[in-house]
């Protein structure tokens, strides 16, 4: 859990960019597409991802409002990184103002529990790794080149003229 809100900051806008690169390397003509009807598109996760930008923080009082709820799927990947970026950022400077790294092991009511305000930041976190996760492997059913995250891809290992792993 963190201890303070830099450690979350840090960690934040990596796997900001990290979601901005997953986003970027989607062709639009894949927004809508699935693999399976019980398996959600691409696009439908990446806009989950980035409504929870706003759901979640509103919810725990971070944020004033969730503004994306009911809002529709963008058209395209850029406008989805346009509004994910926008509100990935506001996010960061919100919680700076409004939470102390002293209130962090404070208690707050969210989705019917209690959780401490240092959970909510971890939870951020490692929902959009989650979903991000499953894009990747949709990406991968779909024969979308797939960028290196946490280290090099098969298609990066093979561009380092290297063998990948099997």
């Amino acid at each position: 859990m963190y201890k303070s809100i830099e450690d979350f900051i840090i960690d934040w806008n990596e796997e900001a960019s990290n979601t901005i690169k997953v986003f970027g390397s989607i062709n639009d003509d894949f927004m809508n597409k699935k693999v399976n009807k019980n398996v959600r598109s691409l696009g439908r996760i990446a806009w989950h991802i980035t409504q929870t930008l706003t759901e979640m923080p509103a919810k725990a009082k971070i944020i004033p409002e969730d503004i994306l709820e009911n809002k529709h799927i963008p058209e395209s990947f850029k406008t989805l990184i346009e509004i994910y970026t926008k509100h990935s950022e506001e996010l960061v400077i919100l919680i700076k103002k409004n939470w102390k790294d002293s209130e962090l092991e404070g208690i707050i009511e969210l989705y019917n529990q209690k959780w401490k305000r240092n959970k909510v930041l971890s939870i951020l976190i490692k929902h959009q790794i989650h979903h991000r996760a499953q894009m990747t492997v949709i990406m991968r059913l779909l024969n979308i080149e797939i960028p290196g995250i946490y280290g090099p891809t098969k298609e990066e290992w093979t561009k380092f003229g290297m063998k990948p792993h099997e």
